[in-house]
């Protein structure tokens, strides 16, 4: 059996020769301490990507100039990438000088909004604003009448309510369902309020006191404004809720994401940190069906303020 002895090398690790200088094993301690190496990928894609990039999301076209200044790239070298986009048909020149967004980029954004399913997003991310905060929480959509509880999380120390899975909410008595309301044609939001004060026994309530007809139409406007709705123990006892929409890239509510919890240990005044994880799980689902760019409608008949709008941006 061939002797064996070991040293210790410059980079610290252990080296075992064997008698004749053969290197039989090598055990270099500190690249086993080392994390692997950061992926490789493809510079020159990743440029081409960032140009990409840069002209989706510019307020206009910009120029070969604009391109280069933005992206750190010579003229010449950024023009190649251009002309390689051209050819592909991601881009299109305008008025000789600027690029927008062409076909094949067209085709890859219809591509991927056919992917995205709105409510397995909201779904997502209120079980995971249930595991951050312990608080119960759910996903509402409209159903033409009022919110429609389509997922009810409890927390680990569920709350005493008469509300579930698959339960119709009201449009007037539910933080969810005032914010549907506020969003809804002028006509139809006149229709389901004239309905629920010809029908209702008491007041809608805001801040424990009662709402009138007329006052209603500024506290629908104080919540498109803002961007929420929010309940301190107005319907349910001793329970805060805030809720919170979701949008579309048409600026259409598709979901709203509610959170509940004793008004004990559940703050959700403005500013607080149950409000914020609220509406940054809000916001990051609409970031997710719509991309960077901000929902906008178009429409004056949707009722959407630049308030719902603002929240997201924020």
């Amino acid at each position: 059996m061939p002797e064996t002895k070991s040293e210790t090398t410059d980079s610290g690790g252990l080296c075992i020769t064997a008698s004749n200088g053969t290197i039989s094993n090598l055990i270099t301690a500190t690249s086993m301490a080392e994390e692997s190496p950061k992926r490789q990928g493809i510079g020159s894609l990743e440029i081409g990507l960032h140009i990409l990039n840069y002209i989706s999301t510019a307020p206009r076209p910009p120029t070969l100039k604009e391109l280069s200044s933005a992206l750190d790239l010579s003229p010449s070298r950024a023009h190649k990438y251009l002309v390689s986009l051209l050819r592909e048909g991601f881009i299109n020149q305008v008025n000789h000088t600027q690029y927008t967004l062409g076909n094949s980029s067209l085709t890859l954004g219809i591509s991927a909004l056919r992917r995205i399913n709105p409510i397995q997003l909201s779904y997502e991310a209120v079980d995971r604003l249930n595991e951050e905060t312990d608080k119960t929480v759910s996903v509402t959509v409209w159903n033409g009448n009022g919110p429609l509880i389509i997922k009810w999380l409890d927390s680990s120390q569920p709350i005493s309510v008469n509300v579930r899975l698959g339960a119709e909410l009201s449009p007037l008595n539910s933080a969810s369902g005032r914010i549907y309301l506020a969003s809804l044609p002028a006509k139809r939001r006149r229709q389901l309020i004239d309905q629920h004060y010809k029908q209702a026994r008491v007041l809608p309530k805001h801040q424990g006191k009662p709402i009138t007809r007329e006052e209603l139409g500024g506290h629908l406007e104080m919540i498109r404004e803002t961007g929420y709705c929010a309940f301190f123990s107005d319907y349910l006892p001793e329970i805060n809720v805030l809720s919170m929409p979701v949008f579309d890239i048409n600026g259409s509510i598709v979901t709203i994401i509610t959170l509940l919890g004793m008004d004990r240990d559940t703050d959700i005044s403005e500013g607080s940190e149950l409000f914020r994880q609220v509406q940054d799980c809000a916001r990051r689902v609409t970031q997710q069906i719509c991309g960077e760019q901000k929902p906008v409608s178009g429409r004056q008949s949707t009722g959407h303020s630049q308030g719902f709008r603002r929240q997201l941006a924020e």
